[in-house]
């Protein structure tokens, strides 16, 4: 039986502006938008999804702007750096592409011996551009005005911030294939070995820190990869035998989903690789036209005429 997972699926974030978080993503990021569809719990609301190409598993980062969100807090008890993967020599070119854009930054640092820099998106999303020289990197999306060399390449890791980290340590370590890399005073760097990109798990343990609150500008769940639906209910099981509220697989028309709150506070998601972004629409259109599940295709008209008009 295949319970591992195998890294970062896809991480999903809540915005305020549609079209200001487009252009952020796709213009200043250079991130392709794979699909346009909505909320399938609120079909009031887009739900865009941001990576490379074809949106390969690790690549994604999806959003669902509200245009009244109010903004969130950091804190406690969320998933608090998105972290993306470049090409070693490639912060240079960022620093002058986000000055351009005016964004928020912070100048180059280090952390467990590699480069990166912190940038926030328009809503305050906490993201990271970080140096990897692992070859296994998805290629990116070059459709844009970004080099082949100095684009974003998948996920590199996610940050977890926890009153005590022991409980998700010991989930994925335990349960999610991961083991304990590094360690740096309070931060601790896991890594899946399974996994070929999207790799990493940072938690940062801070006992004395408030708790933060899921609003616009935050990290709403992580999910993690599995290759199909059987590999899927086998890790069910075993997740649901240690006490943890579980849902059903849920049809999330791209992918299968799982969804529990690990003991930190986080909500995790369990997403299988396929059937992918190409199931509705072909690689040379993905984005372009807004998809409906099946069950509100009906009611189209209706959902057209609330979506906000965005210009791609």
């Amino acid at each position: 039986m295949d319970k591992q997972v195998y890294g970062i699926h896809h991480v999903t974030a809540i915005a305020g502006n549609a079209q200001r978080n487009y252009d952020f993503y796709t213009r200043t990021l250079g991130l392709r938008l794979v699909k346009k569809t909505v909320n399938f719990d609120d079909p009031g609301t887009y739900h865009f999804y941001y990576g490379n190409e074809t949106g390969q598993p690790g690549t994604i980062l999806t959003f669902f702007p509200w245009a009244d969100v109010r903004p969130g807090k950091r804190g406690t008890g969320q998933a608090t750096e998105t972290g993306f993967a470049v090409k070693p020599g490639s912060l240079d070119f960022w620093v002058k592409r986000l000055d351009a854009a005016n964004a928020i930054y912070n100048k180059p640092a280090e952390k467990f011996g590699q480069q990166y820099l912190t940038v926030l998106d328009p809503d305050g999303l906490k993201l990271e551009i970080t140096e990897s020289s692992n070859a296994g990197d998805p290629l990116p999306f070059v459709g844009g005005d970004i080099p082949e060399a100095f684009a974003l390449r998948g996920f590199h890791h996610v940050t977890l911030t926890l009153t005590s980290m022991k409980p998700t340590a010991d989930l994925l370590t335990g349960v999610m294939g991961y083991r304990l890399e590094q360690e740096h005073v309070n931060r601790y760097r896991f890594v899946n070995d399974a996994a070929t990109y999207a790799r990493y798990v940072d938690l940062v343990e801070v006992p004395g820190e408030g708790r933060g609150q899921v609003a616009g500008g935050s990290v709403h769940h992580v999910a993690f990869r599995v290759p199909d639906g059987r590999s899927q209910m086998e890790l069910r099981e075993v997740i649901d035998g240690l006490g943890f509220q579980i849902t059903d697989q849920i049809d999330r028309q791209y992918f299968q989903s799982l969804y529990f709150r690990e003991k930190g506070g986080i909500l995790f998601e369990i997403a299988t690789d396929q059937p992918g972004f190409m199931v509705d629409e072909p690689l040379q259109t993905l984005g372009q036209g807004l998809k409906l599940p099946a069950q509100y295709e009906v009611k189209r008209a209706e959902i057209e005429r609330v979506l906000p008009i965005l210009s791609l």
